[in-house]
């Protein structure tokens, strides 16, 4: 296998063991630490620009091997119209090598395309995954202390309330207070003018009447 066929594969291989770290249950903190940094941290991405650019390079190779693969194939099928069969075993083995290695080589590159795109995607649906659940924590925690605003101000209506309430007492307490009030000076009123009138008409001299 040629130098870049083996770095492709060697790229496979990384991207498979990136996938693994990606999708492994880890726990929420370290899951978070490890995407935060990932996404925001300047060498990654200096290193994504520099896949992005590698990438590209593969796209080529694949198309290459993907052209190779067909032209063996198109071989293989005029050699199999023309009704003349390779008599000569190492020129049969020379084409089935070749035959394969260009699928070979068209597998090796398209699946490395192809989990270029599953990690890139996976990635970013994690990556919101772990934001949502932020904001769930963050619009939970406002939840619950507006809920306990709410029960805190429900308690403090309620003390209202009693305290109106026993207002209303007090003061309905102080009102019949004044009445009895007001009846016993009347009373008091009415029974100087009685004892005047029963003074007058006895002719007794009342020591109260005299204060």
């Amino acid at each position: 296998m040629t130098v870049y066929y083996t770095l492709t594969f060697l790229l496979l291989a990384a991207e498979m063991g990136t996938f693994c770290i990606l999708v492994a249950p880890l726990p929420y903190a370290i899951r978070k630490k490890l995407f935060n940094f990932l996404s925001e941290s300047p060498i990654i991405a200096k290193i994504a620009y520099g896949l992005k650019i590698t990438f590209l390079f593969v796209g080529i190779l694949f198309v290459d091997a993907l052209q190779r693969m067909w032209r063996v194939t198109a071989e293989a099928e005029i050699a199999r119209n023309s009704g003349s069969p390779i008599q000569d075993v190492r020129a049969e083995t020379n084409f089935a090598a070749r035959k394969f290695y260009s699928q070979r080589n068209t597998y090796l590159t398209g699946f490395c395309l192809f989990l270029s795109l599953v990690l890139t995607r996976t990635f970013y649906i994690i990556l919101d995954l772990i934001h949502t659940q932020e904001e769930y924590a963050k619009l939970k925690q406002e939840t619950a202390n507006s809920s306990r605003s709410k029960i805190a101000s429900d308690d403090q209506a309620k003390q209202i309330e009693e305290l109106k309430n026993k207002l209303a007492e007090s003061e309905a307490k102080s009102r019949d207070f004044e009445i009895l009030k007001k009846q016993a000076a009347q009373n008091g009123i009415e029974y100087d003018r009685l004892a005047s009138e029963y003074n007058k008409k006895t002719g007794t001299v009342s020591d109260k009447r005299k204060d």
